[in-house]
């Protein structure tokens, strides 16, 4: 059995953070899967949209991320709930692989539980991240 990897300090845009909660606060049932993304919020270091470093996912970028168990690639637009079908190859902030790519800078892996068990999920590239284009309402 592998040792659990030391979870890497989340930094997120204050802007997501109130968006989040307040979608949270909105969502009926407390699942499991929210109270995992609260307790990423409650951990996270929280920052000015303009102070977020260009290397972090934040909501609306576009990421690179692999699962290191199956080593499959995947490329995806970290969004909104609402915004899922407006973008291709979105993913929801209440998807497991949403909530754990939040906050987390390119090289860093994150241990997240999913449905099928623990999975290990490593960012490769942001891809477009709007902070880092001077975007900082989206």
């Amino acid at each position: 059995m592998t040792e659990p990897i030391k979870q890497p300090e989340l930094i997120m845009s204050e802007l997501d953070v109130i968006r989040i909660e307040s979608l949270i606060e909105k969502t009926p049932a407390l699942s499991k899967q929210v109270a995992h993304l609260e307790s990423e919020l409650a951990r996270a270091t929280v920052v000015k949209p303009k102070d977020i470093p260009a290397d972090v996912v934040t909501m609306n970028s576009r990421v690179r991320f692999r699962l290191i168990e199956s080593a499959k690639e995947f490329e995806k637009t970290l969004v909104y709930p609402a915004d899922l079908g407006k973008t291709e190859d979105a993913i929801s902030i209440f998807a497991p692989i949403g909530s754990a790519l939040i906050g987390v800078r390119v090289g860093e892996t994150i241990e997240w539980p999913m449905q099928s068990g623990l999975a290990h999920v490593e960012v490769i590239e942001i891809v477009y991240q709007p902070e880092r284009d001077g975007d900082f309402v989206s």
